[in-house]
């Protein structure tokens, strides 16, 4: 990934729950994935109250490779942009060496957040503590 900003990444495996009858990681699982990235960034960086105000308005996926139950993933999401509502992110999924396999790229996307406050019928600009924790320097 060579987006610059602000990155949060989840570790973790697959579970027998993230697979499908294929015997691979179902599609889903990747999402799950990424929404622990960024909520390790979003944890990083002091950004409370984020989830729940934040609806995911765009998402897409490139699925290249699968994921084997038991296999170690790693998931990375980089703030690509931050505009006055809104919020791009960029990800990828790996799947870590595992067996006769070595290290792949599972996935790759984008999706656009934006802030909908609790009581709010439409977006409203993130608050200014919020921008200066994603923009700043850790």
């Amino acid at each position: 990934m060579t987006a610059t900003g602000p990155r949060g990444v989840h570790r973790g495996r697959v579970e027998w729950m993230d697979t499908d009858a294929a015997g691979h990681h179902h599609n889903t699982a990747i999402t799950r994935w990424v929404e622990s990235a960024e909520a390790a960034l979003m944890r990083e960086r002091g950004v409370d109250g984020y989830f729940g105000t934040a609806p995911r308005v765009r998402h897409e996926v490139d699925y290249e490779a699968r994921l084997w139950f038991g296999q170690e993933v790693t998931a990375t999401v980089v703030l690509e942009r931050i505009g006055t509502s809104s919020m791009t992110f960029g990800y990828e999924v790996w799947g870590e060496a595992f067996e006769d396999r070595t290290r792949t790229r599972a996935a790759r996307g984008k999706y656009v957040t934006v802030h909908v406050p609790d009581g709010a019928d439409r977006s409203r600009p993130w608050p200014p503590e919020w921008v200066v924790a994603l923009t700043d320097a850790p």
